[in-house]
């Protein structure tokens, strides 16, 4: 069973042969914490992986032998806990968690004020986009009540956690073109 705590990192996709193997869509970017033995929580009970292909983008579990057994997976999520994907995942130098990203306040640097809160990420092809929730005295002067900043140089000049915000340039132009 799922709790507040929990993140979803994949989300089970259809069966592929007769075997067991299904697709595994990933919704993080760190495949390495998918090994066999590793345990997740479901959305369908504890789930062990008994085999993992990364190239071919296929998972077994322990105990889902057959396509039966498999198709009562299918659309289930995998979740894992913040400590648990923090262990199991080595970030560089600049790069967060999804989860420390969203509530951040986003703080145009040229302008020294704040536009708005990320309320959400989104990847569309290879790139990630903050949904920034407009502060109210934009939406007041008539600017969108929200907006994507792409997650890229361009625009992101650095993350401060521990201020909870993220430097920006050039954002407004976004905020002013939604």
């Amino acid at each position: 069973m799922k709790s507040e705590d929990d993140l979803p990192i994949a989300r089970i996709g259809k069966s592929v042969g007769l075997h067991g193997k299904m697709r595994l869509n990933l919704l993080t970017d760190f495949p390495e914490q998918f090994k066999k033995g590793a345990t997740f929580k479901s959305d369908r009970g504890v789930l062990t992986i008994a085999d993992y292909d990364k190239d071919r983008g296929t998972v077994r579990f322990e105990g889902v032998d057959n396509v039966d057994d498999a198709k009562r997976l299918t659309n289930a999520y995998l979740y894992t806990t913040k400590e648990a994907g923090e262990a199991a995942c080595n970030l560089g130098e600049n790069e967060y968690f999804w989860y420390q990203i969203i509530g951040l306040l986003v703080f145009d640097k040229t302008e020294n004020e704040p536009l708005g809160r990320v309320s959400d990420i989104q990847r569309l092809a290879d790139t990630d986009y903050l949904v920034v929730r407009s502060a109210s005295h934009w939406v007041e002067r008539g600017s969108a009540e929200s907006f994507l900043v792409p997650y890229i140089d361009r625009y992101i000049d650095r993350v401060d956690l521990s201020e909870g915000k993220i430097y920006t340039h050039d954002t407004k132009e976004l905020m002013d073109a939604s």
